[in-house]
């Protein structure tokens, strides 16, 4: 970690987050993560479900193919997780949502 850095440090992150929130203010409000850890780095967490990642994706022409999905909680909570390149900033977009009821079951015959 940089002890060194400023706020100015963290303008790309924080630019990007700005061009979201007007270019796309009608999706669903995600959770924001901007860290000196990582100061070009943006993270959108949907705790909300499925439905508002795919929205944030959609927007953000992710491709399908580029999502990351795994099982977490003891198989009760799926991910999905894709990192795209947007506006000079690495933009991590998180998705977690239940599991189906179905897919529990299916596994608990196993």
């Amino acid at each position: 970690m940089n002890t060194n850095l400023t706020l100015d440090g963290l303008a790309v992150p924080l630019r990007v987050l700005r061009l979201l929130a007007a270019d796309f203010g009608h999706l669903p409000a995600p959770t924001v993560n901007v860290s000196p850890i990582y100061p070009d780095q943006l993270e959108l967490a949907l705790h909300t479900g499925l439905h508002d990642f795919e929205a944030w994706r959609e927007a953000l022409s992710v491709a399908p193919g580029h999502v990351d999905y795994h099982v977490q909680g003891n198989g009760r909570t799926a991910v999905l997780r894709a990192t795209v390149a947007y506006a000079g900033a690495e933009l991590e977009l998180v998705g977690y949502g239940d599991v189906a009821a179905k897919v529990l079951a299916e596994a608990g015959a196993a």
